[in-house]
């Protein structure tokens, strides 16, 4: 028992440091410095030139000498030690030993000129009998001098190498030697991960293809015994902030296996070959501990593809580290139980050869959550919030499409602030509305001036969108209009677009047209029209373009795309279209353009008095919602919207027989 007790009791031996190096080098030459003096007498009684004189003067002086032509230690005579002027001239050594012979007095010289015709006129009278020069050296001092200007340029070189090498710590790569080391963080068994696939709402898919590769480190024999190869690699692709590194911190929880964590960046460094050696060293760490996972966080920071933008014709550094990073995923040597997952949300710059099947088995693209992806995620946010009772869930999904999961928690949070901003006591629905508000328009400006003309063409602006949108069938349902600034924005109208995985002409046309129905108003009641429709004509011409140069929807272009996947375009200096038909496309685009214009003219012209209603309540109130359009234009005749208020109406007689 004694035995094993010893055996597990903990190493309390204190860890060396190097600064205890450090100490120990200082105090040498401290002591050296110190007892290392050819005076072996310390504490001589100093004096001054003028009592010197006066000594002299007494005959009381025996010899002196002169050190260093600066310095003058001076010996008195027996008799003149009995004196009481001379009580305690003896100088003691570092024993505490009295030192009757002297010297007794020293005293730093003026001009040596002159000291030298007093010692010499003292001779000669006879009060002095001896006097003599000499040189002392502290060898270990000058030494320190000397070195001292290269061990601070040392100093700082090595407190430079350590900072940019990752810290002064003492970790892989903390040290100037251990530059070229991994700096991946370790996750296995011992560390606690807390965050599980239960964590991670949505992602259906990607989280069913994740689990499967955990599943396969934890038992590999019900995958080898049909035959199957572990896949050495999957790439999580997708737009920033859907849950590509949540997804594998969840990994990192559930599997039961040594995780590698770390960032693309982490293999950049200054240093020629530093990155390919950090690779080496990452798979070495890999393959000691395998099965492991190693996960690369914005891989595009070593996977661009090579050769792109290389006009100095040097090797590039990062160019080495992806070879390194080719040949450890699929070499030679490759033959190991490590999984590489990786993610970016550039996958159209990574190297062909890193996205090719071996390296990169599988391509796992993490989309913008659904409608019912974002419900999940909205519960997920909102289990530590204090919610209100009756939150309905379905309404906080549908008010922020194409929202992602990290504006989804955004969301959430801002609704916390703003609640307890008010002093509420719960976080309720009026909070999230806000929040999305605060999100998507930016920060309310209450104190920005603005005139009653700009005031009343901005309220025109919004009512013009908010009509054309009503009276067109694909046209985003409108959820309200305001004309209070936010952000850079003097007012906004606020729509439920609808998630559709295809559009057609139709569609597109008609979102161009309510677009640009703000300044089509300001055209129709004022006769004018302002700069407050950049961002308007900003939209349309960006839809406009796509429709007649990517998407092939023009009958003069044809069935034609410009559009390259690959990215390939943006290191071309020259368009993939000749100049006349550049020609045709600019006239297409601008033709596409002024007719939904036109368009929305027509429309607000034709309903003029229920545009100037709407700017007037718009004016009174600031805000208005789709109830208020309501009430002046009717219910939207369309299929969709008719099928939209049965709903509602039925959820309502619902929530009233609940309460009954």
């Amino acid at each position: 028992m004694s035995k094993d007790n010893s055996n597990n009791a903990p190493n309390k031996k204190p860890k060396f440091s190097p600064y205890w190096l450090y100490a120990a080098i200082i105090l040498v030459i401290i002591s050296l410095n110190f007892f290392g003096s050819s005076n072996k007498w310390q504490d001589i009684k100093p004096t001054t030139s003028s009592k010197f004189d006066e000594f002299l003067d007494d005959g009381d002086i025996k010899d002196v000498l002169v050190i260093n032509q600066r310095k003058a230690k001076v010996t008195l005579t027996e008799e003149a030690l009995k004196k009481d002027i001379h009580k305690g001239a003896e100088s003691t050594n570092l024993l505490g030993q009295k030192n009757t012979k002297g010297p007794h007095y020293q005293f730093e010289i003026g001009s040596e000129d002159i000291f030298q015709e007093k010692l010499d006129k003292a001779k000669a009278e006879g009060k002095l009998e001896s006097y003599a020069y000499d040189t002392e050296q502290n060898f270990w001092g000058d030494m320190l001098i000397s070195l001292l200007p290269f061990a601070l340029i040392i100093g700082v070189w090595i407190f430079l190498m350590r900072r940019m090498s990752g810290g002064a710590g003492g970790g892989a790569g903390g040290q100037i030697f251990n530059i070229g080391k991994s700096r991946a963080k370790l996750f296995d068994e011992k560390q606690d991960v807390k965050v599980t696939f239960k964590d991670v709402a949505g992602l259906e898919g990607a989280k069913e293809e994740v689990q499967e590769i955990v599943d396969f480190l934890k038992t590999p024999d019900k995958y080898t015994s049909l035959g199957g190869k572990i896949p050495k690699g999957a790439l999580l692709v997708g737009p920033p902030g859907t849950g590509k590194t949540l997804l594998a911190k969840a990994v990192a929880g559930e599997a039961k296996v040594p995780f590698f964590s770390l960032s693309g960046s982490d293999f950049v460094e200054m240093f020629v070959g530093v990155g390919a050696s950090r690779v080496r060293d990452l798979f070495k760490q890999a393959k000691e501990k395998s099965p492991a996972i190693i996960f690369i966080d914005e891989i595009d920071a070593v996977g661009r593809a090579r050769g792109k933008s290389n006009f100095t014709g040097s090797n590039d550094e990062r160019e080495n580290t992806l070879n390194q990073l080719l040949t450890e995923m699929d070499g030679f040597g490759s033959k190991t139980n490590v999984i590489v997952l990786a993610a970016t949300n550039r996958a159209d710059v990574l190297d062909k050869a890193l996205m090719r099947a071996g390296r990169f088995d599988r391509q796992i693209y993490v989309d913008l959550p659904d409608v019912r992806e974002r419900k999940e995620i909205f519960e997920v946010h909102l289990r530590p919030l204090k919610i209100s009772e009756g939150l309905d869930m379905d309404f906080l999904s549908k008010q922020t499409p194409g929202f992602s999961g990290a504006d989804i928690a955004n969301v959430c949070n801002e609704a916390a602030l703003i609640a307890a901003r008010n002093n509420k006591k719960a976080v309720d629905k009026q909070d999230f509305l806000d929040a999305v508000d605060r999100i998507v328009g930016g920060l309310e400006k209450k104190n920005k001036i603005i005139t009653p003309l700009e005031k009343k063409t901005i309220a025109y602006h919004e009512a013009g969108h908010a009509t054309v949108s009503w009276m067109l069938e694909h046209a985003a349902p409108l959820v309200k209009v305001t004309i209070v600034p936010r952000g850079q924005s003097l007012g906004a109208a606020w729509y439920l677009p609808e998630e559709r995985l295809l559009v057609r002409p139709d569609q597109m046309l008609d979102e161009m047209c309510a677009t640009l129905g703000g300044r089509a108003a300001e055209k129709v009641i004022f006769d004018k029209i302002s700069t407050g429709a950049l961002s308007d004509l900003e939209k349309v011409t960006r839809q406009a373009k796509a429709m007649v140069t990517v998407y092939g929807l023009n009958d003069k272009i044809g069935n034609l795309t410009y559009y390259d996947s690959s990215g390939q375009a943006d290191y071309n200096f020259t368009k993939p279209y000749s100049e006349e038909t550049a020609q045709i496309i600019d006239k297409e685009i601008s033709a596409i353009i002024e007719e939904q214009y036109q368009r929305a003219i027509d429309l607000l012209t034709n309903h003029k008095d229920k545009l100037t209603e709407l700017a007037d309540v718009l004016l009174e109130r600031e805000v208005i919602f789709k109830d208020d359009l309501q009430e002046i234009f009717g219910k939207r005749p369309f299929a969709k919207d008719v099928k939209e208020d049965e709903e509602e109406q039925a959820q309502n007689e619902a929530i009233t027989n609940n309460d009954a």
